[in-house]
């Protein structure tokens, strides 16, 4: 469903500037709070929000206003413990790597041990870590709890993990928006899914088969967090093009541990 958005954006924005200019195009100078330097802002397709790079680091406007959010609520985070799941190559993955004096990744490989180390990455089931309680100041995720079959236990797990007054900063595609939100597919018991609407891959960086999408989920999603942790949630929205945050679903998550 996601797609048809998309294709059907990219479509009517193309055609007005294809009728007036020939070809989309689209550049902003500004900062770029990833790689905190002086950049250009760069997009060849109406569909910012995967296709408006910095042409510095290739960040895109999720991963900016990410790394804006966590800069903005900890920015002491350079010496606090993170743990980010399914981190990606660029982006505000790289300036944590780069950066955070306790910087923890893991991916999720199902026929692994969890908890052992695989490809350089520590092996971890959001739904059930093998992490010790109150572990981490910062849990990051970006666009991974489209992809869980069973959130409440995923924001139970984080919670967990969460040292009091830690939190976690996410990204999720809200593509229901103000309607509720919308299981997409169930675990079969051969551990594949079973889609309960048109089935729906996102990319992969360790599986070229790609993530199904499990939830569609709307703003719903706070009461959802805050019924099933004892959380405060906050979902901030920011429209920012002198930092290149601006596209569609660009919306970041809160999820803090009280003190």
């Amino acid at each position: 469903m996601i797609k048809k958005i998309k294709n059907k954006i990219k479509a009517t924005i193309a055609e007005i500037y294809e009728n007036n200019l020939g070809h989309f195009f689209f550049k902003q100078p500004g900062f770029c709070p990833c790689c905190e330097q002086e950049v250009v802002f760069i997009s060849h397709d109406p569909w910012l929000r995967d296709h408006f790079t910095c042409s510095n680091c290739s960040s895109l406007p999720r991963e900016r206003a990410l790394m804006y959010v966590i800069q903005t609520m900890y920015p002491y985070w350079k010496d606090l413990h993170i743990h980010e799941s399914s981190p990606s190559n660029r982006g505000h993955s790289v300036s944590l790597k780069q950066h955070c004096k306790y910087y923890t990744i893991s991916q999720f490989f199902p026929n692994q041990k969890r908890g052992a180390l695989v490809k350089g990455f520590r092996n971890e089931d959001l739904e059930q870590q093998t992490f010790e309680d109150r572990m981490f100041d910062l849990v990051i995720t970006s666009d991974v709890m489209e992809h869980v079959y069973e959130p409440d236990r995923a924001f139970k797990e984080i919670y967990r993990t969460l040292k009091p007054g830690g939190a976690h900063i996410f990204s999720v595609p809200l593509v229901n928006k103000h309607k509720p939100t919308q299981r997409w597919a169930i675990k079969g018991e051969d551990g594949q899914p079973n889609f309960l609407f048109e089935p729906e891959w996102h990319s992969n960086p360790i599986d070229e088969k790609g993530s199904p999408v499990t939830f569609r989920w709307g703003y719903d999603i706070k009461h959802f967090i805050e019924t099933h942790t004892e959380a405060d949630c906050e979902i901030i929205y920011l429209n920012d093009l002198s930092q290149g945050i601006r596209a569609e679903y660009i919306e970041i998550i809160v999820q803090k541990k009280k003190l």
